[in-house]
């Protein structure tokens, strides 16, 4: 997830290639789905008060509720000392003790500076990391703490079926390793960035990355239980992105880890090399898909202790993919979200569906022209295809984090700069609102915070509460419930 220039502003009704036209407050969808079955309708969104105090956050169906926490306007500190960082962003829940769940939660933070929490760091001076907090399926805090620190732009991820989540860096920033988009040096790191690394849901992170599951821009991670790999996403965003596949050496269902001995791979379509697939696509685009072997996942540049690398960010960035690229890898346009859904890998590419770029970067704006795709890999055909589109900006603008409901139905967050929506998306293409960002701050000024991104969308495991964040330098975390059948989630 990175901030954007480019946004369009464009407004009203659009329609094209059958896909549902449902801006906002358009009120109820009016189709009946690929099988037939009759539409769900959906009363438009209102304003709902926050349980916390009776502000106003969030707009939302009739009858739902929520409650926010972890607030970071203000000074938040967790049970193990740790002053709780901003920027919260990808994060999943578990099962808890007596009835409560364990979420654990990315802090995507850039940068040199010291990391927080107590424990030894990965890197002295990487300030993201994760936190892991405990609360009721009301959003009710029972405790919180460090589980990882000392990485850096950890983003997003993907819960583990075994008991963990991984969390992901957005980056490639080292000590060997040039000045990236912000301009900041990276001499005063002590280590590589630009892995994952596994935070179990019962403590901390050993604080040791997956090394051999590739050293580039991660966004995040599923993982097939039944084949044993973990796919993950690209968000090289000046450049083509890619999908890749890591198989580890043994299956994680039987060791309870995953392990560094494994294969990353990178998606190629079938007899078309360097196919690029952030270009608009055809209504229910399908392709065969093979594999393509990184033989070197996680390099180490050339480089002095103490001085500027000499090897330029843009070339650590596409150090990895280069290597799918020569063997025919496919392109894509900022790969960011992922879940995995009954043998189905589903994932977004944010700025998919417009015209071709002219380049392979870098591009200031990002690698692609459209509005969003949804993407589904089909694990066991290893086909390929196109579940979304946007059509324009009012319908879906730069979709991110995803999540499926215990009955398939995505929950995709939007990452633009103007209203910021929770959209439901089913399987058969049906797109439409579940909550709306109405947040103003509550600091001098009171300044709309209408921009801020959602991120981190996952359901509880009983289907009971949906918990997401806000994603900004304060960030906060919501709890929302509500009769989700009705709505058709």
């Amino acid at each position: 997830m990175v901030d954007l220039q480019r946004r369009s502003v464009l407004r009203g009704a659009v329609a094209a290639g059958g896909a549902l036209v449902a801006g906002p407050f358009a009120g109820f969808a009016a189709r009946a789905d690929a099988h037939g079955r009759p539409p769900v309708e959906r009363p438009p969104l209102g304003p709902i008060p926050d349980e916390r105090d009776g502000t106003v956050r969030l707009w939302l169906p009739p009858g739902f509720k929520y409650r926010s926490f972890h607030d970071t306007e203000a000074p938040v500190t967790l049970d193990d000392g740790t002053a709780l960082p901003g920027r919260h962003d990808g994060m999943a829940a578990f099962r808890g003790p007596r009835g409560n769940f364990i979420l654990v939660r990315n802090h995507e933070i850039n940068g040199a500076t010291a990391a927080f929490g107590p424990g030894t760091p990965y890197d002295p001076m990487g300030p993201g990391g994760t936190t892991t907090v405990e609360v009721t399926r009301y959003g009710q805090v029972v405790r919180g703490f460090t589980s990882l620190n000392g990485t850096q732009m950890n983003c997003s991820g993907g819960p583990m079926p075994w008991g963990s989540w991984m969390t992901c860096e957005e980056t490639v920033n080292g000590p060997d390793v040039g000045p990236d988009f912000t301009g900041g040096s990276n001499v005063a790191l002590t280590q590589r960035h630009g892995f994952v690394f596994e935070v179990p849901v019962s403590g901390r992170s050993e604080r040791e990355p997956v090394t051999r599951a590739g050293r580039f821009a991660h966004e995040s991670v599923a993982f097939d239980p039944h084949e044993g790999a973990l796919y993950l996403s690209e968000d090289n965003f000046g450049w083509p992105s890619g999908f890749y596949r890591y198989v580890p050496r043994r299956n994680p269902m039987r060791t309870g880890r995953l392990d560094n001995q494994g294969r990353l791979q990178m998606l190629k379509i079938k007899r078309r090399n360097n196919l690029d697939l952030s270009i608009t696509q055809q209504r229910g685009a399908r392709y065969q898909v093979e594999w393509v072997d990184i033989d070197d996942p996680a390099p180490t540049f050339p480089y002095t202790p103490g001085t500027p690398a000499t090897t330029p960010n843009d070339t650590a960035l596409t150090y990895v993919s280069r290597q799918g690229w020569a063997q025919g890898a496919a392109y894509f346009s900022r790969l960011e979200g992922t879940i995995y859904d009954r043998g189905t890998v589903y994932f977004t590419s944010t700025q998919g569906g417009g015209p071709a770029e002219t380049s392979l970067g870098p591009i200031a704006d990002g690698y692609g022209n459209g509005h969003g795709q949804v993407w589904a890999y089909h694990t066991r055909s290893r086909t390929l295809s196109l579940v979304y589109e946007s059509p324009g900006a009012d319908v879906l603008d730069f979709p991110d984090n995803v999540t499926t409901s215990p009955r398939g139905t995505l929950v995709v967050c939007e990452d633009n700069t103007n209203d910021n929506y929770l959209r439901g998306l089913t399987p058969d293409g049906d797109l439409f609102d579940i909550a709306l960002n109405r947040l103003v701050s509550s600091l001098p000024g009171n300044a709309p915070r209408f921009n801020d991104e959602f991120a981190g969308s996952t359901f509880s495991p009983d289907g009971h509460t949906l918990f997401v964040n806000i994603q900004a330098s304060r960030g906060m975390t919501f709890a929302i419930w509500g009769d989700w059948r009705k709505i058709g989630v």
